[in-house]
């Protein structure tokens, strides 16, 4: 019986730490811009949960979110999914 505490208990924080990380709460146009090989890209704000603010990039007409700046390799093909990984970096 104390065994099956522990573990529904462990189970329980576990579940709850994951709900408290940090979510994208809003995503704000910030520019338009080129690299130096005169690729168009977009500029966005994130601001999270936690406060922090991230930045992320839209590259092939919005088909490409990356986390950061236009070096990053942190890309994926929707933007809430890269505002969720820009907060979880935050």
């Amino acid at each position: 019986m104390k065994l099956i505490k522990i573990a529904a208990a462990s189970a329980l924080m576990a579940v709850s730490a994951a709900s408290f990380a940090a979510k994208p709460t809003s995503i704000v146009f910030e520019a338009n811009g080129e690299n130096g090989e005169g690729t168009a890209y977009s500029t966005y704000m994130v601001k999270c949960s936690n406060g922090k603010k991230m930045e992320l990039t839209a590259w092939d007409n919005r088909r490409k979110w990356c986390v950061g700046g236009m070096d990053s390799e942190e890309c994926q093909k929707k933007q809430i999914k890269a505002a969720k990984k820009a907060c979880k970096a935050a």
